[in-house]
């Protein structure tokens, strides 16, 4: 089809200095179909299993006193973020303080009867020495020496036992963490059963996915998982396992593969279910192409649409693939392709064996 087309040139007042008439074809470009292309590439090839799971934390405590006594101080409660040896909570400590405070005088008291035996031991071996005085006695004085130091050191033992319990009267957290339960209130009598805080760790949370035992040989620390998590659509948190407990669960069939998740922006909570994409490497490589560019036909077969270009113009042909696995947005192909060769991934729904087509970057 040709269309006539009537072109003017003008003269900068306006005025026309001719007009040209010509028949030219219709544009090219109206007909040709742009298209995106993508380049086949060679890559190793990664198994993508996909599993199930909940976050848990690696260290959780039920807090309890170390004495028993009447709580008086509570620092926190349900909900609040505490680190690694803050205070929690503290007992009445009177009775307490009374005791190391009568060891501390008796410690005091032993130092001085101590230095006191040991002066008159220096004293009476100078008249030992000048024969004024019973050897016999000297040895007496000398053995009391040993048993002063002796009530020293025991007194010391006791002094620091009754600084230990005044200590016990206080509690800190053993690790950084989140207080997920509170069973005390002030002014109640506690011992060492009562749990008075559960102390939940956060900064660090692990994932415990049950893999089946066919994988069992392909999976190690190290290998690579990208975990999604319900509460937040849309992003992907990269982990590495980091243990494997070599013991099969005889019902279930699988083995546990642990991930740990750094969780200090505390976006996280234990409890949460994931979706984790454990790669498995398969120690093989082999062309790839992104999933965009596979056409797949209801009686199974799967196309692409390969590019070749002809003094500088392009044009299509549809080539049947036999596919592999599929990763990280792309498929492998296991016949069919080779590497280097440019297929469509966009604008590939409706072309035509042989067509020319444009290339749209």
């Amino acid at each position: 089809m040709n269309r006539l087309v009537i072109a003017s040139i003008f003269k900068p007042g306006g005025c026309s200095l001719f007009t040209l008439l010509c028949l030219l074809p219709l544009p090219a470009l109206a007909q040709v179909p742009p298209v995106e292309l993508a380049t086949v590439e060679r890559r190793d090839i990664v198994e993508t299993l996909r599993l199930s799971a909940s976050l848990s934390s690696p260290l959780s405590a039920r807090l309890s006193s170390d004495v028993e006594g009447r709580l008086v101080q509570l620092e926190v409660d349900v909900g609040a973020r505490v680190k690694a040896g803050e205070l929690l909570f503290k007992l009445d400590d009177e009775l307490a303080r009374l005791e190391l405070a009568q060891a501390i005088a008796f410690e005091q008291e032993a130092q001085v009867e101590l230095e006191n035996a040991r002066r008159r031991v220096v004293e009476v071996r100078e008249l030992v020495s000048k024969k004024t005085f019973p050897e016999s006695e000297a040895r007496n004085l000398e053995a009391q020496v040993e048993r002063f130091a002796a009530i020293l050191e025991r007194r010391r033992a006791e002094r620091a036992y009754a600084a230990a319990i005044l200590a016990h009267h206080s509690l800190r957290a053993p690790f950084s963490g989140v207080i997920a339960g509170r069973n005390a209130d002030l002014g109640e009598r506690v011992d060492t059963d009562s749990n008075v805080l559960l102390l939940v760790a956060t900064d660090l949370l692990q994932l415990d996915l049950r893999v089946p035992q066919q994988y069992f040989r392909r999976v190690e620390a190290g290998t690579a998982v990208r975990i999604g998590v319900d509460a937040l659509p849309g992003e992907i948190i990269d982990a590495r396992i980091t243990r494997v407990v070599p013991v099969s669960d005889a019902e279930a069939r699988t083995f546990i593969a642990r991930a740990e998740i750094d969780n200090s922006a505390g976006l996280l909570a234990p409890g949460m279910s994931v979706s984790a994409d454990l790669r498995i490497g398969t120690a093989r490589e082999a062309e790839v192409i992104p999933r965009d560019a596979l056409i797949r036909y209801p009686d199974g077969r799967s196309t692409v649409w390969v590019a070749a270009n002809v003094d500088g113009r392009y044009s299509v042909q549809e080539r049947l693939l036999q596919t592999g696995l599929s990763f990280d947005g792309v498929i492998e192909v296991l016949q069919g392709l080779e590497a280097g060769e440019r297929v469509v991934v966009r604008g590939n729904e409706s072309l035509r064996q042989g067509q020319q087509v444009r290339i749209q970057e």
